[in-house]
């Protein structure tokens, strides 16, 4: 063991740990068991090395300007600097996650997120210098690890790196599923079914024309996720405490956001008020109610497909693939646990959308105590939605197959009389699909019996074509 110390005390530390007594003491005052998102984790190394890479530029300057005068601030060598770049980039994929022991739900506006980060980046420096974790004379987790930063700059810029990495993802799993729907729309264009309006058969329509439906509400979601970007690229990043840049040089502020684009490769720009950025969270409500958005479409398609899917419809117009055994006890039973998971994942999202608006308003005055959790929320959403997508492309509209039979189910229905309304009036329609009910016969056999129009001009009305026209024209009614 070591021995750590802080202002409020000593605790002993396990010698090889990266992290330490600051990140100690959050586990210990905040008992959750939820992970922190490693998303997040490597977006802070990246801001990090930013900052470093800012601070070794700023010190050539510095020195260029001075010639042999000594230099009127003090500054981590460069070797020091190139050391915790080099453990930035490493954490930049993923290395010492092991160490980050702070959980998801923390209180103190994320400064256990940040000490937790330069305690790993700290230790692991020391060991590349051969030298034991904890000897903070040499490379301090404050004094140098967090030099010219604030945790309420670098932890939500961190947290718009993660979110923007993952919206990439999101626009793309969208587009995924956006295209097979589309190419469904196309080929089922003119496979009849039975529309339906609150749950009762409505008027004839087609499979082409449901899936243009889910086709078009993902086209939005594509649209929307896009300009999310313009949303959250804007960070406080060289704001420090409250984003007035107090302690911070001039030269950083400026120069630490163009660093950090090329780092990530993303828009990132500095906000032109820098205090507004760091106590208003509410990007993060307006992103996150375009994620809601998208859940609410996908709840939308999967419930859609699960009823007609179903044995409960009865008609099973659309058959889903078989993914797994639907029970220990009943031998032979398939559940669409697809549509299940995406429905379970869409309210988990409308959850967090309620909790990231409540406690973004929680902020006071500088700044937002939550955004641990904020952040947090955010993330998951990313994630359940992206897995959505996901799932739904390769597990289920992948295979999903339209039974046989739907155009003589089309027949039988009464609500195809709504097509035969601009020949023969509502009330000899009405007769047609009244005689139908009665003796569950199709439309052809309800007019041979009633003999309400002429055959040829029957067939004609009843053809796909004409049937999923928009609206009738004058040449209709006088063919």
């Amino acid at each position: 063991m070591r021995t750590e110390e802080d202002s409020i005390g000593k605790m002993d530390i396990p010698s090889d740990a990266l992290f330490g007594i600051h990140s100690v003491r959050a586990r210990n005052n905040f008992p959750d068991i939820t992970p922190f998102s490693i998303e997040w984790y490597k977006a802070m190394a990246m801001v990090k090395l930013a900052c470093y890479t800012t601070v070794r530029s700023f010190r050539k300057a510095l020195i260029e300007k001075g010639g042999d005068r000594k230099l009127p601030v003090v500054l981590p060598d460069d070797n020091v600097l190139l050391l915790l770049e080099a453990v930035a980039g490493e954490m930049i994929l993923g290395k010492y996650f092991d160490q980050f022991i702070v959980p998801a739900v923390s209180g103190g506006a994320g400064t256990s997120i940040n000490m937790n980060v330069n305690e790993i980046l700290t230790n692991a420096a020391l060991l590349k210098l051969e030298k034991s974790p904890g000897e903070y004379s040499l490379i301090d987790p404050i004094e140098t690890a967090n030099i010219y930063q604030s945790t309420n700059d670098v932890v939500p810029t961190a947290l718009k790196i993660a979110i923007m990495l993952q919206l990439n993802r999101l626009e793309e799993s969208i587009n995924s599923l956006r295209q097979l729907t589309e190419s469904y729309e196309t080929q089922f264009r003119s496979k009849l079914r039975i529309a339906y309006t609150q749950m009762q058969e409505a008027v004839p329509s087609s499979f082409g024309k449901l899936f243009s439906t889910y086709n078009e509400a993902l086209s939005r979601d594509w649209w929307r996720i896009s300009k999310c970007f313009e949303r959250i690229k804007v960070v406080n990043l060289g704001g420090s405490a409250v984003g007035t840049g107090m302690g911070v040089p001039r030269y950083f502020i400026m120069e630490v956001i163009p660093v950090l684009q090329q780092i990530c490769g993303l828009p990132v720009t500095r906000s032109e008020n820098l205090p507004d950025a760091t106590c208003n969270l509410d990007s993060f409500v307006e992103v996150h109610a375009i994620l809601k958005s998208h859940a609410v479409n996908l709840e939308k398609m999967v419930s859609d497909i699960r009823l007609l899917s179903s044995d409960v419809s009865g008609n099973r117009s659309l058959q889903i693939p078989a993914k797994q055994v639907g029970s220990s006890i009943m031998p032979g039973k398939v559940n669409p646990v697809i549509p299940e998971f995406v429905i379970s994942a869409a309210h988990k999202v409308y959850s967090n959308d309620v909790l990231i608006s409540s406690l973004s308003a929680q902020g006071c005055l500088d700044l937002n105590a939550y955004l641990p959790v904020i952040g947090h929320s955010l993330l998951e959403s990313l994630r359940l939605l992206i897995a959505a997508d996901e799932t739904l492309r390769n597990n289920l509209f992948d295979d999903i197959r339209v039974t046989e039979g739907t155009e003589d189910q089309v027949m039988k229905s009464p609500s195809v009389t709504t097509a035969l309304g601009p020949v023969i009036g509502y009330h000899n329609a009405a007769l047609l699909a009244i005689e139908m009910k009665k003796k569950g016969i199709s439309v052809i056999q309800a007019n041979e019996q009633l003999k309400l129009m002429p055959e040829d001009q029957l067939y004609q009305a009843l053809k796909p074509e004409n049937l999923l026209k928009t609206g009738f024209t004058l040449n209709d009614l006088l063919s």
